[in-house]
């Protein structure tokens, strides 16, 4: 029989999906950094209307049994997040099942503290600053121009990136993953006019005063676009102090996520729900996405879900501590779904959170509270949750 409903729910990038009966719900997610934070019933067909965001709810039915099964929306379901059947990977599947002594587990990530990036760490701040954290076990990597010097002052083993701040096409954003905080110890380089020695011993000394100059780039070139192409090489690893917009509707990014609706069909349920984007949905009028449809248990189901297709590329939001929903709900309670494989049947590491009834609020989910859940049961030897690497995100409601 089915399940009564009544939901509306807007969020900040994913979209949260109602179990039971007609819902709606609007989105958009963002990302929170760390220094911010830290049985049966009757079936009731709930309708949203849009333009007065009210919920009114209709003649409720009751149906017990069970229903005939849509083949043909599950083979839907299957094709729009999997693409068409290869028959070559059943064969390998089919082969792997059968060849396999045990199910093996899935490496674990090799857990690593955050690094700390210091620039300009040849210089005399520098040098001190790289030594004081290294004292405090503190790990440590270096942005040098000159990689000898560099392991002649910081030692051998130092762990260096060669570039310029001056030069932007030398600050590849690949040599600063794992990176969660910059100390900028980068200025330019003065000197006495008539010259120094090789070791700077004039500029060192400290007790006779040379006429300075500038050696080397200016300061607007060291100091100002050196500092921009130095944020545009590590804000991906060290994150945006206003969070990172997932999913929305400014810029680009309303396209940037295929939803679709992945209900209790593909286990034999007749619950059905669908996404849309509503032009004028959202709490300023504008655009905003809609989740709605009808949470049946009957055939042993009962619950509807809206998912993304995996990323092309995964997301990697390791420099933040959890996500960000904008929501209206009808006061029940949703389940955020992140996953983090490729493979349709695995781990998802989830977080439920309660509405409250016809009102937009601001729900923020630490990925530190995520339980990993497998096929409805919580994996209890499931590896940690890798921040760097999501690939989809998905919204529930069940019975």
């Amino acid at each position: 029989m089915n399940c009564p409903s009544s939901s509306c729910c807007g969020v900040s990038p994913p979209v949260l999906a109602n179990p039971r009966g007609e819902f709606a719900a609007s989105c958009s997610t963002r990302i929170t950094q760390k220094v911010h934070f830290f049985g049966s019933r009757p079936s009731s067909q709930i309708i949203y209307s849009p333009t007065s965001s009210h919920l009114s709810r209709r003649a409720v039915i009751a149906l017990a049994g069970k229903q005939s099964w849509d083949i043909g929306r599950f083979a839907k379901t299957l094709f729009f997040f999997n693409g068409p059947p290869n028959p070559l990977k059943i064969v390998e599947s089919i082969m792997s099942s059968i060849t396999a002594s045990a199910p093996t587990e899935a490496p674990k990530k090799a857990e690593t503290s955050d690094v700390v990036l210091v620039t300009g760490a040849t210089g005399g701040v520098g040098r001190r600053v790289v030594d004081v954290l290294r004292k405090n076990g503190v790990p440590v990597r270096v942005l040098v121009r000159n990689a000898e010097k560099a392991r002649t002052m910081l030692g051998p083993d130092v762990d260096l990136i060669i570039g310029d701040v001056t030069k932007g096409d030398t600050l590849d954003p690949k040599y600063f993953k794992g990176i969660k905080k910059v100390i900028n110890a980068v200025s330019v380089i003065v000197g006495p006019k008539e010259g120094d020695t090789p070791d700077r011993q004039k500029y060192s000394q400290g007790i006779k005063f040379f006429e300075p100059e500038i050696k080397g780039p200016s300061p607007e070139m060291v100091e100002y676009l050196g500092m921009q192409n130095l944020i545009n090489a590590v804000k991906e690893s060290v994150g945006l102090s206003e969070g990172k917009l997932l999913f929305g509707f400014k810029g680009n990014l309303c396209g940037k996520f295929v939803w679709g609706a992945l209900d209790d069909v593909v286990m034999g349920g007749v619950s059905e729900s669908a996404f849309q984007i509503q032009p004028t949905g959202s709490e300023t009028g504008e655009a905003t996405g809609l989740f709605k449809g009808t949470v049946s248990t009957s055939n042993n189901g009962g619950f509807t879900s809206i998912r993304t297709k995996n990323f092309t590329v995964p997301e990697d939001l390791s420099p933040y501590d959890g996500v960000e929903l904008r929501v209206k709900g009808d006061g029940r309670r949703y389940k955020l779904i992140i996953r983090t494989s490729y493979e349709w049947d695995t781990i998802g590491y989830t977080a439920s959170f309660d509405t409250t009834k016809g009102e937009w609020q601001s729900v923020r989910i630490p990925f530190s509270s995520l339980i990993p859940v497998f096929r409805a049961r919580t994996a209890t030897d499931a590896p940690p949750f890798d921040a760097s690497n999501i690939t989809a995100l998905a919204h529930v409601q069940q019975v």
